[in-house]
């Protein structure tokens, strides 16, 4: 299941210029003071800096994490009539603004500051940034982590404070269970941890999962085959994994279809069997095994037994080859591989 995380969506703000306020009483003639004021903020105005709009979005297709603000808004701010435009005031600057400000009231010139730097507290004079509904010298808004500034970029907010996008995702974003990056797009959730969905794969094969879903063990997902392969019951007779029907015979599971003689892979239809080495067989093939079949009958010898010449017969088929007649171990002879009792031994070969 993906998880999006939610951030809190705002939107920045943008300024409206500031109109230039009207001199109070008519303007006297221009002084030595007012000439060397115009050409200072003639100088001035040519130091403004060019500020580029980064657009930010992201990628096509994607769950995203918190959308970054668009750049903050810049306003230009006139002193009066005849004034030039302030670019990036510093600290050398504001004592400059003081002197000017001072000469501008003289000469009967109110100039009201644009706002105050949340930053600084300082009155704004010239370049104003709007972001975060409030206002702020240009080289003040910046990461609070990192300290760039971020008046020409997209940025993220969290709780009033604004973040360069990097900064943001090392501090705030889930991060991936498997490579412990921050996970910046589309966002997995699983066995109660965050992943890149490239990175949640079976533990075994490495393969990503698809429909099937993936089986957990130890805290580790796997595949369907992987984990029928490394966990599911084997059968004793196939080697195969148990998944549903079995049989438990012989201290292990079968497959009902493979529990079957060993030698004439014939079912057990009578219900019981015989075990030989592990293996099951059939009365005829465990006996055959066992070397205890009739060598007159071929059929399993399972009471009285009689042995001879290294064979083993039931009583009944221990008998002359020629008259049939019941032998008696001791009272026979063998010629080949046949049995005779002595009469009819001596009047054949003899």
């Amino acid at each position: 299941v993906g998880w999006k995380p939610q951030h809190p969506s705002l939107s920045v703000v943008p300024s409206s210029p500031v109109r230039a306020p009207q001199p109070l009483l008519p303007s006297p003639p221009p002084t030595v003071a007012a000439r060397q004021l115009d050409e200072l903020l003639a100088d001035l105005g040519h130091m403004q800096s060019k500020v580029s709009l980064v657009p930010g979005g992201t990628e096509a297709g994607a769950q995203p994490s918190p959308s970054p603000h668009h750049p903050p808004s810049w306003q230009l701010v006139a002193a009066g009539p005849g004034v030039g435009v302030l670019a990036e005031p510093g600290p050398s600057l504001d004592k400059m603004l003081g002197s000017l400000t001072r000469d501008l009231q003289e000469l009967g010139i109110t100039a009201a500051p644009a706002g105050v730097c949340a930053a600084c507290q300082k009155p704004i004079a010239g370049k104003v940034l709007t972001a975060l509904g409030q206002t702020w010298h240009p080289e003040h808004f910046a990461c609070t982590r990192c300290g760039q500034e971020l008046g020409g970029r997209p940025f993220f907010e969290r709780g009033g404070r604004a973040y360069c996008e990097e900064d943001y995702h090392q501090a705030f974003s889930p991060r991936c269970a498997y490579c412990a990056s921050p996970i910046r797009e589309k966002v997995l959730t699983a066995l109660d941890q965050t992943w890149h969905p490239e990175h949640f794969f079976c533990a075994h094969c490495g393969k990503v999962f698809g429909d099937d879903g993936f089986h957990e063990r130890s805290g580790k997902p796997y595949c369907h085959q992987d984990f029928l392969a490394i966990f599911a019951p084997k059968c004793h007779g196939c080697e195969r994994p148990v998944t549903d029907n079995y049989l438990s015979a012989l201290r292990g599971v079968w497959h009902p279809e493979c529990f079957v003689c060993a030698e004439c892979m014939s079912g057990f239809t009578s219900g019981s069997f015989f075990e030989l080495e592990g293996r099951p067989y059939c009365e005829l093939h465990f006996h055959q095994r066992q070397g205890s079949i009739c060598h007159g009958c071929s059929r399993p010898v399972t009471g009285r037994c009689v042995t001879a010449a290294g064979r083993k017969y039931h009583p009944e088929h221990f008998i002359c080859a020629y008259c049939l007649g019941q032998l008696q171990k001791g009272t026979f002879r063998e010629h080949g591989d046949k049995m005779y009792c002595h009469a009819c031994h001596d009047k054949l070969f003899l």
